[in-house]
């Protein structure tokens, strides 16, 4: 069935309609990865937006029951130049067209993705909507259209849940979790508290964890001020790591600022510099807002990674604590894990403070 990706910029892209029927707006993004359709798609970081792929063909290895970052697509919808019609994996459970289907999650091929990418490079991200017929009134309804709000309000948990170990204990602080957080920190032994993400300082501090986590999450982390005195609460008292969403608020509660970059950086190909380590890693992004590098003049904070193409602000520190944040994925899931060792660095940093706190006791 014919369809049309329709951008508020007045731009029309025709394809062949699958999965769901119906029709849908979002904010349109593009993940550059070559693999990884299954965890993108259901990555808590994409609610609400259309995700192109720039990868020609998609689904060639299908769905499995193992590669869910959420138990559903975040995703409002795909967009691909080609979609896999006869997938081949040992692991595959069905096509990704049939699990679109299945999941009520509206897709379109056909699309002349390479054209479609450079158009969002240049104009940067925008509404869109995938529609049945174009009429006269398709993109002023479309540019009318209230973006999302309170994303993170709506997919972080609603209850406290733990996942018991004998290993040092973090409280997790929920935006938007990634599955793949906590298979990195269950496979290191860690005993993790998940809380939501309108938890209160003190309801962490009477858990009694080492150590602090925030998780990525979707939308503008101005949105999720509410938080903020509480991160500084608990980095004055815990160790504390951020992820994605959450160095933006870790940076926003040490007193730097966030701005919305033109089209985002989502894909698994990003090369990061560690300032510190003098090295470079390969990382898995997803995030459209970043953290201005002149904000941090004046602050406690220092610049720990940046990006190697457009030098934003990828790492953090605090000088005065031990806490720091990554912009970028170090769980991966999919992407290199070139900077898997940052947890195992976050775990050193607890251990170092809990035996510092000994020595002065």
């Amino acid at each position: 069935m014919e369809r049309y990706l329709v951008l508020e910029n007045g731009s029309v892209y025709i394809g062949e309609g699958f999965g769901s029927a119906k029709v849908v707006a979002g904010e349109i993004v593009f993940n550059t990865g070559m693999t990884g359709y299954q965890e993108s798609l259901t990555d808590i970081s994409y609610f609400g937006q259309i995700l192109t792929f720039t990868y020609p063909l998609i689904g060639n290895y299908g769905i499995n029951r193992d590669d869910y970052e959420s138990l559903k697509p975040t995703a409002t919808a795909i967009v691909a130049h080609e979609i896999a019609r006869r997938p081949s994996n040992w692991r595959q459970q069905m096509s990704i067209a049939e699990w679109a289907e299945k999941m009520d999650l509206p897709g379109i091929t056909g699309v002349d993705t390479r054209a479609l990418t450079k158009e969002i490079r240049e104009h940067g991200v925008m509404k869109a909507a995938i529609v049945d017929e174009i009429t006269d009134e398709t993109v002023a309804n479309l540019q009318d259209i209230q973006p999302i709000t309170n994303e993170v309000a709506k997919m972080t948990t609603k209850t406290t849940y733990v996942n018991p170990t004998e290993g040092l204990s973090i409280a997790l602080i929920d935006f938007g979790l990634k599955n793949s957080i906590l298979r990195s920190l269950a496979k290191r032994g860690v005993n993790v508290m998940v809380f939501p993400a309108d938890v209160a300082a003190q309801t962490i501090l009477d858990m009694d964890p080492d150590g602090v986590l925030l998780s990525n999450g979707p939308g503008n982390p101005e949105s999720v001020a509410h938080i903020l005195p509480v991160i500084r609460e608990l980095e004055a008292k815990l160790p504390l790591m951020g992820i994605c969403l959450g160095h933006q608020l870790f940076a926003l509660a040490n007193g730097a600022e966030t701005y919305k970059l033109k089209f985002g950086h989502r894909g698994f190909n990003h090369a990061v510099r560690n300032l510190v380590k003098d090295q470079i890693d390969f990382t898995s992004q997803n995030h459209g807002y970043a953290v201005a590098a002149e904000s941090i003049i004046g602050t406690n904070l220092e610049i720990t990674h940046e990006e190697i193409n457009d030098h934003t602000v990828e790492g953090l520190r605090l000088k005065n604590r031990p806490a720091f944040s990554v912009q970028f994925h170090p769980d991966a899931a999919p992407g290199p894990h070139d900077a898997e060792y940052l947890f195992d660095d976050f775990l050193a940093m607890i251990v170092a403070t809990k035996k510092g706190q000994k020595q002065h006791a």
